[in-house]
């Protein structure tokens, strides 16, 4: 993702966390199927991006059920969510979980920053003394970890091959039954839901940076300028994700321009009206000046999604950055001048 998840730790419930360190993590730990009260408000603090790199299960071994040296393994992050996602699917399963360290991000993620990897895999079979524990050699992996693991060295370097399962965890127990996934468990979604539940971590992100800009706008520029900041940021954190598959470009950062646009031109034309007396340039400098800076701003944080979202890919979103950046930070500075200079005039009695 573009933001780096944070270092901290949270205590998390007893039922899932070791209290066993990397160094004796061969003894396996009992885990749960069941979501306690703690565990939905650890996801809820999650959500809402509180102690965002805090929300951790302790790598290593851990029993669901009871299980036998054949049952399953499965292999997933530490990141809370996905710990809990895999476990609360296994309702009525004996097996093993194999938690590795992903200094608390998400399996996909971490795939992408090399956490959830061949390294850190082979290290933990080694560090739980997995092979000791299991007599087969067969580990299932999420399909969204697969660009951070090369199976071929897992098995050369461990012994044991790698499965994909499917897409989401609440597929497995179909996956078990049947010993293959469906092209639907394959399929990666990117529903409205799951559209939706992004803008929370992303408003708690920008609202206190946010707030103390339009505070200032509102002092220095005005309320239509601090509204049109308003009408930006909001666009780029909530309404993006929700019209994301509709806005008709391929690139976020173009989705974000187009959308802040739009977003702005009310505001621009309002703008237009109020000085619409006073010079036939002045209302039209401030429109020019409220969309280039709301467009920027909108822009910047839609670009933000690329990190959470099936429709991007890392090379892709390398791309996206190169190739926008230095356009979008000329027109929100460009934007940002025009407003500054017509709020001087307007200061010193020019408007």
């Amino acid at each position: 993702m573009i933001r780096d998840a944070l270092t901290t730790r949270t205590a998390r419930s007893a039922a899932i966390v070791s209290t066993a360190n990397n160094s004796h993590d061969h003894r396996a730990q009992p885990a749960t199927s069941h979501l306690s009260l703690a565990d939905r408000w650890d996801h809820f603090l999650a959500r809402w991006g509180v102690n965002r790199g805090g929300h951790r299960a302790t790598p290593g071994l851990y029993t669901l059920g009871d299980p036998t040296p054949d049952s399953p393994v499965f292999v997933t992050a530490n990141y809370t969510l996905s710990f809990d996602a895999l476990r609360s699917s296994l309702t009525g399963v004996d097996g093993y979980l194999l938690v590795l360290d992903t200094r608390g991000v998400n399996v996909w993620c971490a795939a992408g920053k090399g956490t959830f990897g061949t390294d850190e895999l082979v290290s933990r079979i080694e560090s739980t003394r997995l092979a000791d524990v299991v007599s087969h050699r067969k580990l299932i992996l999420p399909q969204l970890g697969a660009p951070g693991v090369v199976a071929r060295e897992v098995q050369q370097r461990s012994g044991f091959t790698v499965e994909y399962g499917p897409v989401k965890a609440s597929d497995l127990p179909a996956y078990l039954a049947t010993g293959e996934a469906t092209p639907e468990m394959r399929r990666v979604t990117f529903n409205l839901l799951e559209r939706v539940v992004l803008i929370p971590v992303e408003l708690v992100h920008v609202i206190l940076p946010a707030a103390i800009a339009l505070l200032v706008l509102y002092f220095t520029a005005g309320r239509l300028v601090a509204a049109t900041g308003l009408a930006a940021v909001l666009t780029g954190t909530v309404l993006f994700p929700v019209l994301l598959p509709w806005i008709p470009t391929r690139d976020f950062s173009s989705k974000g321009l187009l959308l802040g646009a739009l977003a702005a031109a009310p505001f621009s034309a309002a703008a237009v009206q109020a000085h619409r007396e006073a010079s036939p340039w002045l209302g039209p400098t401030w429109a020019v000046g409220l969309l280039l800076a709301a467009a920027a701003t909108t822009a910047f944080l839609a670009l933000n999604f690329t990190g959470s979202t099936p429709l991007t890919s890392r090379s892709g979103v390398r791309r996206e950055i190169q190739k926008y950046t230095r356009l979008m930070a000329t027109m929100f500075v460009s934007g940002i001048i025009v407003v500054a200079v017509l709020s001087i005039v307007r200061a010193v009695g020019g408007s």
